[in-house]
């Protein structure tokens, strides 16, 4: 799959592959993040978990920090 088809569709379902190379983080991270709770959210469809777009963007935008110290605060 291709990044324009990505961009083009907020609703497209991306496996957890595809959605962790997109965060630049390992599969076995987002596995951890959604068993905690932490990461963006997803979709179940039997066994198969899928990502929206939109919810990957979504996610990282409400993790954009401006600076270390914003960072420190949310953290607390």
């Amino acid at each position: 799959m291709d990044l324009n088809t990505i961009e083009r569709d907020p609703d497209l379902a991306l496996t957890e592959n595809l959605t962790a190379e997109l965060l630049g983080i390992s599969v076995r991270t987002l596995q951890s993040w959604r068993i905690s709770g932490k990461g963006p959210r997803y979709c179940k469809i039997g066994r198969a978990v899928r990502y929206r777009r939109r919810d990957i963007v979504q996610f990282q935008e409400h993790h954009a920090v401006n600076s270390t110290t914003e960072a420190d605060a949310r953290k607390g």
